[in-house]
């Protein structure tokens, strides 16, 4: 018999799992509790059933193994970036950013990416399959154990394209917001996409109150398709078309992501044209000083072409930051790490 992947049931499917396995319903939120709560990595540590049930549980499920293989700490900020292996002997990162309000973990949805967003190292292998719901808890909760900190928000920004993992992702979604989970609020959440209009629509049904955040870095389909191939499949009138549609659906603010590279996107005639393009939506621009990637020609916008980008969207009543740049002096850019360690194999 094939061994279930038991750390990515939802709660309904693992209970009506172990009642096929003779075991009572109250079973479920015992087991439930000690996988999401307590964390535990085998069933050993669950001390409160018994030896025959903790047994049986081995013969028939697994926990999810992850294990930190490299960790680098900002000596600037305190951020945290792993790099975790899995079972297979692939490997993905994650980050621990601190900040005033908490602790928020940015975490991997693939491994690798097919997106192929010409600015991002995370895309340069490809992708190698996507992650369970399971593989993505365990990077929150291996970071939890490790730091010994509570993270109290997620972003789905790391490597892969959540949307691209549309099922697994909507399981993580459910796990991670159970109240006899980690009972972190969707609001704490925030799901990075470039842009897949269909999933898009369909992740507007779901009806949840987590942060969706576009990754849009350019004003027009001619800049966006020479830095993201996905642009070529939908243009930008769709997209913002379903951008807005999220919006009046959920009542939810869009954030929209903007790296800004020299001499292609950071123009003032780019600013107008975004500021146009967003006239009147319910959004966010979020300004990235791009990340240096050696095996890509881009390079970042000096800070005081940043400061007007960001003022002349201002000036037009679209609402702007810049993000503050964290885990500078470890390579905390999407993807670097993986990267690193590959080519050293």
């Amino acid at each position: 018999m094939e061994k279930r992947d038991i750390l990515s049931m939802r709660y309904e499917i693992l209970e009506k799992w172990l009642k096929e396995l003779g075991e009572p319903s109250f079973r479920a939120e015992q087991v439930f509790r000690w996988l999401h709560r307590k964390k535990v990595k085998n069933f050993a540590e669950m001390t409160n059933l018994s030896k025959a049930l903790r047994q049986k549980l081995e013969e028939a499920a697994y926990i999810t193994p992850i294990a930190v293989c490299k960790k680098l700490v900002s000596q600037e900020d305190g951020t945290r970036k792993y790099l975790f292996a899995l079972e297979g002997g692939s490997v993905i990162e994650s980050v621990l950013m601190k900040y005033e309000y908490g602790n928020t973990v940015c975490i991997s949805t693939q491994v690798g990416c097919r997106m192929g967003c010409r600015f991002c190292a995370s895309t340069l292998e490809g992708v190698e399959r996507n992650l369970t719901a399971g593989e993505m808890l365990s990077q929150i909760y291996e970071i939890e154990r490790e730091s010994g900190e509570r993270v109290s928000g997620v972003v789905l920004m790391g490597s892969g394209e959540p949307l691209d993992n549309y099922e697994n992702v909507m399981d993580f979604l459910e796990l991670v917001h159970h109240e006899k989970g980690l009972q972190l609020g969707h609001r704490h959440i925030t799901l990075s996409t470039c842009g897949l209009v269909e999933q898009m629509y369909r992740l507007m049904e779901e009806k949840l109150q987590i942060t969706l955040a576009v990754s849009l870095h350019a004003p027009n389909d001619a800049i966006r398709k020479t830095i993201m191939p996905i642009a070529n499949r939908y243009n930008m009138e769709e997209l913002l078309r379903a951008c807005r549609a999220y919006t009046e659906k959920t009542g939810r603010r869009i954030t929209f992501e903007y790296a800004l590279m020299k001499s292609v996107n950071d123009s003032d005639d780019c600013a107008k044209e975004l500021a146009e393009r967003l006239h009147g939506m319910l959004c966010h621009v979020n300004l990235i000083p791009v990340n240096d990637v050696k095996e890509r020609s881009f390079s970042r916008s000096d800070s005081e072409r940043i400061k007007r980008f960001a003022a002349l969207l201002q000036k037009r009543s679209v609402e702007t930051t810049i993000r503050r740049k964290l885990g500078s002096d470890i390579d905390a850019a999407c993807g670097q790490l993986r990267r690193g360690y590959l080519q050293q194999e």
